[in-house]
């Protein structure tokens, strides 16, 4: 092996020598470039200095330029200043001047600075006036706004005054009308001219006491107003009527000082009200007292009767052949024929009685003050040859007749209905006697007793042995389609005869007490059956009604008969029981009965009024009983299409139903024609033959999921 080691160290140190000379020579580069580069800066300093030199001999040269501009300028000045002495002396002589002016000015300002002092004294004062005349803008600011809101106030006042409906009137403490308004003048026909001056007296139109008057003013001065209707007559002496407040105007003593009257014109009301009073008690037709008038004459006649210890008859007259008539020549000549009649026979009676259609050809008559029975029969001889002389209408001649049945009080000493009821019995005897006659009832005949005892004793069997039966009859809206309730009819299903009516068999006991066991076995039984209907679940939507008799309904425990009964049926909630009560029921005593009537509603059940317009009743009696329902007689509605008479009589119930606030219904509803005549006068509610017949209980269900209304009437 060659050792290199020595080789190898000095090709190191050659290495190191090598690159040591190497940076020297970077070094000495680097300041070559240097010192190159400070030459160069060198040479830029010497060309700057050059140019200073030439700046500095042109600034030197300017330098002598303005040295010179000096000379000239200091020799300028010498001149300026000589002339700056004499303006100065001519400035000491103006400062003379001034000083004489100043003080002249100090001694012009004194008296401006005393003048200045007067004027801030007077503006002082001027302040204090402006602000006592701002202070009285303000006042009267406020004064002219409350005056604009008075103005406004009257202005109103003065509108209202002009525009009101009600008539206003304004008299002074005398009674002397001192303002009228508008609405014054078009209800009375007086101007306000006419009007101013005068007293109230001008219209003043004698309907009224002078009780009346007195009373009035007494309310005036006790009270300060009174508030009435009363009856004035207008400029042209119509007579019409007013709702009146008279108030007296006070000052602040207390002192009257003018009296304000306001009234409205309720005439037009009052003549409605006529009229509805008129349906109720007159006859369409004829103009005749109708059932409801014959019933209130009747009494007053029995009273007067009893009073003066005389007699009355009261004449039930049907006419024989009218019912040709009016099938041979129509109902038009049918109606001349009962107006030309009803003049007649009203002409054959005397002054003080009565004569009265109660429906269709049949009129009746109460006589009275008769001083004996033979005192009746030159009137009865004048009413049948009234009725059957001929009479000409519309160029046929009609010869008719009159069948006439009379009954006389006291000596048959029954209540209206019964004589009412003799008097029809009559005249049945009558006419099966030939017609054209009377007959007088005989209150003492021996088969009619022995009829009515016999009678008494089958009914009393078949109550004690169950033979009468309850039926149905569905009760409708025709309009929504709905069963609204049911109807509970009695019915005797006697072993020999079969079913029979309530007609076989409830006049019989009429006024009886046996009514009054029947009528609780009729409640009891419906309440049973209404029990039985909600176990199957079959939804009656309002009510069960049966019918209640006059007798039971006055009985003095019937309330509490009527509680036991519905305590009896727990499961049943009153509200389903309807009570459907005759009319003339009423007429003892209708305080009694509307107290009655009431009792038996705060237990829950609801009360009809059954048949009306067929018995003896007012508007006063259908005001003042809590019925919510009123129901149309059959006997109207059968007839309503072919009858104008019958057909009033419904549209009339219709309206009064509808005017007292009550639900109507008609029964007799037997044809389609019916019910669509009903709904058009305003009639929803009806039961009868053409919707269903009374059907035992246990069909009800079945018909009422079947029944659908008729599509006319939807």
């Amino acid at each position: 092996m060659i050792d290199i080691s020595d080789r190898k160290q000095a090709e190191d140190s050659q290495n190191r020598a090598n690159k040591e000379l190497a940076f020297q020579n970077q070094e000495k580069d680097k300041r070559a470039d240097e010192l190159v580069l400070a030459n160069a800066d060198k040479e830029q300093r010497a060309n700057e200095l050059a140019l200073a030199n030439i700046e500095l001999a042109f600034q030197n040269q300017e330098k002598d330029k303005r040295a010179d501009e000096l000379v000239l300028a200091n020799a300028d000045k010498e001149q300026r200043a000589n002339e700056l002495a004499l303006a100065n002396i001519e400035l000491a002589f103006q400062n003379q001047e001034k000083d004489k002016r100043a003080d002249e000015l100090v001694l012009a300002n004194a008296d401006k600075e005393l003048r200045a002092n007067e004027l801030a004294l007077a503006n002082i004062e001027l302040a204090f006036q402006n602000q006592e005349k701002d202070k009285r803008a303000d006042e009267l600011v406020l004064a002219n706004a409350e005056k604009e809101q008075r103005v406004k106030q009257l202005a109103l006042a003065a509108k209202v005054f002009t525009h009101a409906r009600e008539s206003i009137m304004i008299t002074d403490a005398e009674g002397l009308i001192i303002e009228v308004n508008k609405t014054f003048s078009d209800i009375t026909g007086y101007s306000r001219e006419e009007a101013i001056g005068k007293t109230p007296r001008i219209l003043k139109s004698e309907r009224q006491s002078p009780e009346f008057y007195v009373d009035m003013w007494q309310a005036i001065v006790n009270e300060g107003y009174w508030y009435g209707e009363i009856w004035n007559h207008r400029k042209n002496n119509e007579v019409y009527a007013v709702m009146q407040t008279i108030s007296a105007v006070c000052d602040v003593n207390g002192i009257t000082t003018h009296y304000v009257s306001l009234a409205s014109d309720i005439t037009p009301m009052k003549q409605h009200q006529e009229q509805l009073e008129r349906i109720a008690h007159y006859d369409v037709l004829t103009n005749l007292p109708n059932r409801v008038l014959l019933a209130d004459r009747l009494s007053q006649a029995m009273l007067q009767c009893s009073r003066h210890g005389q007699s009355l008859a009261v004449v039930f007259l049907d006419l024989d052949g009218f019912k040709m008539v009016n099938d041979a020549y129509g109902h038009d000549i049918g109606d001349e024929l009962l107006i030309a009649l009803s003049i007649r026979m009203k002409e054959a009676l005397r002054e003080g009685d009565s004569l009265s259609r109660i429906g269709g050809d049949e009129f009746v008559a109460v006589l009275a003050d008769l001083a004996k029975v033979e005192d009746c029969e030159p009137v009865l001889e004048r009413l049948l040859l009234a009725a059957s002389e001929p009479v000409t209408v519309s160029g046929v001649v009609l010869n008719i007749s009159a069948s006439i049945g009379v009954t006389l009080y006291p000596r048959d000493n029954v209540d209206a209905d019964l004589l009412m009821r003799h008097a029809d019995q009559a005249m049945y005897m009558a006419k099966e006697s030939g017609k054209n006659r009377y007959h007088l009832f005989d209150t003492a005949q021996d088969d009619a007793v022995k009829i009515q005892r016999e009678s008494l004793e089958a009914i009393r069997y078949a109550l004690d042995h169950h033979q009468f039966v309850l039926y149905y009859q569905p009760k409708v809206n025709m309009k929504i389609g709905t069963v609204v309730g049911v109807e509970a009819l009695i019915r005797w299903q006697h072993p020999e005869r079969g079913l029979l009516s309530p007609i076989e068999f409830l006049p019989v006991i009429e006024n009886h007490t046996m009514m009054i066991e029947i009528g609780e076995w009729v409640i009891d039984t419906a309440l049973t059956q209404i029990g039985q209907w909600q176990a199957m679940a079959l939804d009656l939507p309002v009510s069960t009604s049966v019918n209640i008799a006059a007798v039971q309904l006055m009985q003095p425990g019937f309330i509490q008969t009527l509680t036991d009964l519905l305590a009896a049926h727990p499961n049943v909630e009153p509200r389903y029981l309807e009570l459907e009560m005759l009319e003339t029921s009423a007429l003892e005593d209708v305080n009694h009965v509307s107290i009655i009537m009431n009792d038996c509603m705060s237990l829950g059940v609801h009360f009809a009024l059954d048949d009306f317009g067929t018995g003896y009743s007012s508007l006063t009696y259908l005001r003042r009983l809590p019925a919510s329902l009123i129901k149309i007689d059959q006997s109207f509605v059968k007839d309503m299409l072919s009858n104008i008479d019958d057909f009033a009589i419904v549209g009339g119930v219709i309206a009064l139903a509808k005017s007292f606030k009550r639900d109507v219904i008609a029964e007799g509803v037997e044809t389609v024609e019916h019910g669509s005549a009903l709904l058009q006068l305003g009639c929803e509610l009806a039961q009868g033959y053409g919707i269903a017949r009374p059907m035992p209980a246990c069909d009800i269900p079945a018909w009422m999921k079947n029944w659908k209304p008729d599509a006319s009437w939807q």
